[in-house]
């Protein structure tokens, strides 16, 4: 009893939403009581002020609320055309979702390696990977970190092809004093309980500086209409709830605050863990990182992880399986070796506790445990 009671005083979660959201329970239940009182569930008052809020925060002229972030990529490659057997450049290293996006569009996801610094897709790696039928790419801004958006957009530019932003771990980044998200022709965002604002439920958004754009993804959301039951194209039930619309509005306030508490968190993470054989996250000059994930690099990686589990603190591989060797994409028949930076991420990357509440204690606890391994 001793032992499992100390262990659980010395834990440390890898997340914890409850300490983010105690502050918020009362302004929670005042607006979740506002809404049933109006009854204003679907497409109400709060989404179409949340995306005026949220496009202000990106300084673009539309934000498209819509259900959740890998509708928010599906809906963007919808926006731009996509047609049956035209490619998307996307990273290698990244969630499925990016390349889901892609595929329920119609569209062929075409993997790319990333760099090792920022595990980010790597754009001396683009030329070589564009055909006659690529159409567009998807960089993304992967745990926080935006990707080296000045060439991709230069490529992009030269050869006639969209950008999507897939920001969906980067809310409140910046990339040469501009928040991500609002730079290319989309960004998409996903509203996942995790990130760094995130609802309580699922929810995305689709944003965009381009009027033509936005209208078609209004549309697209919600069943093709423009007016009620007047089908104009063929769409989707993908609209953001006006309950978590809402709650998110409550909390966008808040993001950069969040922000500024894990750059914090990082720091200390940056001084506890100086001197030990792990390769700590970088930040290229020009971009501020939001630590959506604080994912380390160790040559013993399971060594580590085991030893942190073992203490009762949190971590995780981001990802144990890169996308191009995931089953539902066997067909597109990549082999090991195609793409060794991303192999080695899966091989040697941890991550390690990180939010806002994150404690100077807490750190120095999954310090403490590390350096011993």
């Amino acid at each position: 009893m001793k032992k499992s009671a100390t262990r659980a005083r010395d834990g440390v979660p890898f997340l914890d939403l409850s300490a983010h959201h105690r502050p918020l329970l009362g302004a929670f239940r005042r607006k979740v009581d506002k809404i049933f009182r109006s009854s204003e569930f679907i497409l109400g008052r709060d989404v179409e002020l949340f995306e005026q809020e949220f496009g202000a925060f990106l300084k673009v002229g539309h934000a498209v609320g819509v259900s959740n972030g890998t509708d928010a990529l599906r809906l963007a490659c919808e926006a731009i055309d996509l047609r049956p057997g035209d490619e998307v450049l996307v990273p290698a290293n990244t969630y499925v979702a990016t390349a889901l996006g892609v595929t329920h569009a119609g569209g062929t996801p075409k993997f790319v390696d990333v760099t090792p610094d920022t595990f980010t897709m790597d754009p001396s790696r683009v030329e070589e990977a564009i055909t006659p039928r690529t159409r567009a790419l998807i960089p993304v801004h992967l745990f926080g970190h935006p990707a080296d958006l000045g060439p991709l957009l230069e490529i992009a530019r030269r050869r006639s092809l969209k950008v999507i932003e897939d920001t969906a771990q980067a809310h409140g980044a910046t990339w040469e004093g501009r928040p991500v998200g609002g730079i290319a022709d989309l960004g998409c965002f996903s509203f996942y309980p995790s990130k760094n604002l995130g609802a309580l439920g699922d929810g995305g958004l689709v944003a965009t500086n381009d009027p033509a754009l936005a209208e078609r993804l209004r549309m697209l959301r919600h069943m093709g209409q423009r007016r009620k039951y007047v089908h104009e194209i063929i769409g989707y039930n993908n609209r953001l709830d006006n309950l978590q619309a809402a709650l998110l509005r409550i909390k966008l306030p808040r993001l950069q605050k969040s922000n500024r508490q894990r750059q914090a968190a990082a720091k200390l993470y940056a001084k506890a863990l100086a001197g030990t054989d792990a390769v700590l996250p970088s930040t290229r000059p020009g971009c501020s990182h939001v630590y959506h994930i604080y994912s380390i690099r160790h040559p013993r990686r399971d060594r580590v992880r085991e030893a942190l589990e073992k203490a009762g603190i949190g971590c995780g591989v981001y990802y144990p399986v890169p996308v191009p060797y995931q089953d539902c994409y066997r067909d597109l028949g990549h082999r090991k070796g195609d793409f060794p930076v991303t192999e080695q991420l899966a091989a040697d990357s941890l991550a390690l506790p990180m939010f806002p509440e994150l404690t100077a204690r807490q750190v120095e606890r999954v310090a403490q445990v590390l350096r011993s391994v």
